[in-house]
């Protein structure tokens, strides 16, 4: 995926937020997901949700307004009701990592919001 930053992610200095970096994660995420798709409406519909259980992230070099980052999202782990999605950041046609993580998530039922086990073909992530 690639992200343009707008002045509204940066600081005064025009350095991007550490914590923008999560929200960029989300929507490497749900590129993710959409490309295999399964988008959010359709997990909605099968009553299920992917909340976050955990993020980490290790902020490396700062990307700065207007930069166009390229972002790169892969499932790094499955492990029973939990998946593991990971992420890096580099400014586009350059090799030098920005930022890389990755947020830890369990799938819950939308009914009484209990771990359940993942949807059958959602491994092909």
């Amino acid at each position: 995926m690639e992200y343009r930053v707008p002045y509204a992610d940066t600081d005064q200095m025009g350095v991007v937020y550490y914590g923008t970096y999560l929200t960029i994660f989300e929507r490497a995420r749900n590129e993710l997901m959409r490309a295999s798709g399964y988008t959010y409406k359709r997990c909605e519909a099968e009553g299920w949700m992917l909340p976050v259980v955990h993020a980490e992230v290790d902020y490396r070099r700062p990307a700065k307004y207007d930069d166009l980052l390229e972002v790169t999202a892969w499932v790094r782990a499955m492990r029973g009701v939990r998946i593991e999605i990971a992420c890096e950041v580099r400014r586009k046609g350059e090799s030098e990592l920005l930022v890389s993580g990755f947020t830890r998530h369990c799938f819950v039922s939308s009914k009484d919001f209990r771990p359940i086990p993942p949807p059958e073909g959602f491994c092909s992530l």
